[in-house]
């Protein structure tokens, strides 16, 4: 017997989840490399405000305006529909896709995976749950 898949609602809740998680991960893995090659972060006022600011950061802020157009989503006044939650898994799945001759995003991800084994780990995890959404 097939299974019925989730409502949209709670498909888009599963998705805003992953990304945030991933976000994390990857913003936890620039932190690392920004302290060791540039300067030590001394506050957590200092840390948002290189996110928000720095350009060191920048690429990652693609990621975070997507997660904002998932939450848009998933607060919008009219119920989320299937075909809403399939294009924003769908274009979630294509944000994380490492490019080494792509441009922004996609090659600045690429490089972190090529660095750091934790957001490779964390990038098939993302990968996974994705494919369960």
């Amino acid at each position: 017997m097939e299974q019925m898949p989730e409502p949209a609602p709670r498909r888009l809740a599963d998705l805003h989840s992953i990304l945030l998680r991933h976000h994390k991960s990857l913003l936890e893995s620039e932190r690392a490399v920004y302290e060791r090659d540039v300067a030590r972060i001394a506050s957590t006022g200092q840390y948002l405000n290189l996110v928000m600011n720095d350009p060191w950061f920048a690429w990652l802020r693609e990621l975070s305006q997507f997660i904002v157009l998932v939450d848009e989503a998933r607060d919008s006044r009219n119920q989320p529909t299937d075909g809403v939650a399939n294009r924003l898994v769908l274009e979630a799945c294509l944000l994380l896709t490492p490019d080494e001759a792509g441009q922004g995003f996609a090659r600045r991800y690429f490089e972190v995976l090529q660095r750091d084994p934790e957001a490779v780990l964390a990038h098939r995890d993302a990968m996974a749950a994705l494919e369960k959404v």
